[in-house]
């Protein structure tokens, strides 16, 4: 592989992101490759950066919770592929990742052959991602529903879940209870509940990490 590509790889453990870098760096012959440690230095990246051809994401980093980053980042920078870099490898995860429109998902476990092949897959603009997936199930049709929030709804339904009231919430995020109330009828209907009680129930009983 010959082509110059600036790669992000945002992992918050120095060892593996190291381990990553060197892998990619070998895979992709003269890859200008950046290394975040959080959302925040990924975003600043990304800021100063337009030409960013793709960025490896871990979904467990420091101001990220569950698929809070993913989120954020597709909803910002739509057009930019992220593959997923994660230790998570359940198959719901990965339906998640899927739903929430990652353009792929490379276990942590692969081993350098694997990897090459995914990032080969990606880089010529295949998503990448098992096989085995399955049908669409009532999980997934959530994770497609939550994908249409906003990153400040995303926000409001995670800090809802955690049992935070809307003065709270409000006070956190610096907004009116006002704005909180219209964040919450905009979430009630884009996941299809009437209430706080119902939009708890529904994420409990699907399993589904914000």
């Amino acid at each position: 592989m010959e082509a110059q590509h600036t790669i992000v790889i945002a992992d918050d453990h120095p060892l593996f992101r190291n381990a990553l870098f060197q892998s990619v760096h070998m895979a992709i012959s003269g890859a200008n490759l950046l290394e975040a440690d959080s959302l925040d230095s990924l975003h600043k990246i990304l800021a100063r950066d337009a030409d960013v051809d793709l960025v490896l994401l871990d979904l467990k980093m420091p101001g990220a919770n569950g698929m809070s980053g993913l989120i954020e980042l597709r909803n910002q920078y739509p057009n930019l592929p992220i593959v997923v870099v994660s230790a998570s490898e359940e198959r719901n995860v990965i339906r998640q990742v899927h739903s929430h429109g990652a353009f792929g998902f490379i276990p942590k476990s692969s081993d350098m052959r694997a990897l090459v092949q995914s990032l080969t897959q990606v880089l010529e603009g295949t998503p990448c991602f098992p096989d085995d997936l399955g049908e669409e199930d009532d999980s997934e049709s959530l994770s497609s529903k939550l994908a249409a929030l906003t990153p400040q709804q995303y926000k409001v339904l995670r800090m809802l879940c955690d049992g935070l009231l809307n003065k709270q919430i409000a006070y956190d995020l610096a907004v009116s209870e006002a704005t909180i109330k219209a964040h919450m009828t905009a979430i009630f209907r884009k996941i299809g509940v009437k209430n706080r009680t119902q939009a708890v129930i529904l994420l409990q009983q699907s399993n589904i990490e914000l």
